[in-house]
């Protein structure tokens, strides 16, 4: 069976989208995983990474996106969204990583999610906001061992559609105070959200990124994280670094090294992945 997981964070800018696409070059390329992402951010930042802008448009013209998905619960009579046509199969420009695939974002979520608290309920109440996304890919995710959900900067309903089909979830994050903010609310929803439908949901951990070791306040709050103990902290920690940015440029082929860094982000990445696959091992 696949595992899943979502990547989130409350606050944009800690490296969330790169953390995701990272991770889903070293399962594919290092550890030889079948690994699909779901770019649930309307950002469509992953999605631009893996595919570039302009196939990114072609496909949004198109409405192959996840958004066509959740528009189609708005209006049950018009559903026109289409996997095979949306799946983007073989989307890395990694060498090494030839198992990935994508199912693509688009801007338009941002307007969808503002209303799918309204969505119909269908007959004998069988449609659930929260498990639209399950429906639509449940017979497909054993076709991968790893499926990586990169998740809106919020906890509404699109989040929760990403959380509903996870194992677990992972929390990228720079180590300072605005960044960190957010993680109690995280744990305290996604444990309601949990518990309410009756599936195990586990904090796999926080990546810390983007991290300055000569950066004071850096150093206290990755204490911080520590001494609070709930999630657990990732033993690898990403720096901050130029190639952390110039990875999120779409371009042509290139080996691992080439586009995550010969300076050491690469073996970070390969010692990061690692530690989240044993963490959904359990």
């Amino acid at each position: 069976m696949a595992q899943v997981f979502s990547t989130i964070n409350l606050k944009g800018g800690v490296g969330k989208t790169t953390t995701t696409v990272a991770m889903a070059d070293f399962m594919s390329g290092v550890m030889g995983k079948r690994v699909l992402v779901i770019d649930l951010d309307p950002q469509t930042n992953a999605t631009v990474m893996m595919i570039g802008e302009d196939r990114w448009r072609e496909l949004n013209e198109k409405e192959h996106t996840i958004a066509r998905l959740f528009k189609d619960a708005l209006d049950p009579d018009n559903k026109r969204f289409d996997f095979d046509a949306t799946l983007q199969k073989g989307v890395s420009n990694v060498r090494e990583a030839q198992n990935i695939d994508l199912l693509p974002s688009s801007l338009d979520l941002i307007d969808v999610q503002d209303q799918l608290a309204s969505v119909p309920t269908g007959r004998f109440y069988a449609v659930n906001p929260t498990e639209l996304l399950l429906r639509a890919v449940k017979s497909h995710l054993d076709d991968y061992d790893i499926v990586i959900v990169d998740c809106p900067p919020n906890l509404g309903i699109i989040t929760l559609n990403g959380l509903r089909i996870s194992n677990g979830f992972v929390i990228p994050t720079i180590p300072d105070v605005l960044s960190t903010y957010g993680i109690p609310q995280i744990l305290s929803r996604v444990k309601q959200f949990s518990n309410e439908i009756v599936e195990s949901i586990e904090p796999l951990g926080i990546v810390v990124t983007k991290y300055q070791e000569n950066s004071t306040v850096h150093r206290n709050t990755l204490d911080r994280l520590h001494t609070n103990g709930n999630p657990r902290v990732f033993d690898t920690i990403i720096p901050q670094a130029n190639q952390f940015a110039a990875a999120a440029e779409y371009g042509g082929r290139v080996t691992l090294k080439q586009k995550w860094g010969y300076g050491g982000l690469a073996d970070k990445f390969d010692a990061l992945v690692r530690e989240v696959s044993a963490a959904l091992e359990g």
